[in-house]
């Protein structure tokens, strides 16, 4: 079972770098807003995301198998710890490698996800302003508590 975590842990660290390798070129779309690329990488992002929730449903399954064996283990051992208990020196030196590894790849796609999300809340924003332009809506200068009050002029015909 422990061989088994090893290549699970193995599969996730690479999926997670797969993931964060897909986000800089996401990255790379929101710039130069290439929504035919975003498209296409957002389908593999989909596929990469369920690889990761598979692998983590065979992880948890691994985890409570050894657990069930394993006396010293309880619900609120830390990863290191439970790492410690494995049969022999070698697999607690490729436990802990991979779990290092995995945080790594983690924290670098969130790190990704997270400027993603401000690209992509920009481009959002600058779209909305320029239509709010083209559509000639302004924001009268007003004070109270019913808010801003937004003005839309007619510049389109629309029964043309």
């Amino acid at each position: 079972m422990w061989q088994q975590l090893i290549e699970i842990l193995d599969r996730l660290c690479k999926v997670y770098d797969d993931l964060a390798n897909l986000g800089e070129k996401k990255r790379d779309a929101l710039v130069v807003v290439d929504m035919d690329a975003l498209s296409k990488l957002l389908d593999q992002e989909q596929i990469i995301t369920s690889k990761i929730q598979k692998l983590e449903n065979q992880r948890c399954k691994i985890l409570l198998d050894i657990a069930k064996d394993n006396s010293a283990v309880n619900s609120e051992i830390k990863a290191e710890d439970f790492y410690k208990t494995a049969p022999t020196p070698y697999l607690t030196k490729k436990l802990m490698e991979l779990h290092i590894q995995l945080t790594e790849n983690v924290e670098r796609t969130l790190k990704i996800r997270e400027n993603n999300l401000i690209l992509a809340q920009t481009a959002l924003d600058a779209v909305t302003f320029k239509l709010n332009r083209l559509g000639g809506a302004f924001v009268e200068p007003t004070y109270g508590t019913k808010g801003n009050i937004v003005t839309h002029q007619k510049k389109f015909d629309y029964n043309a």
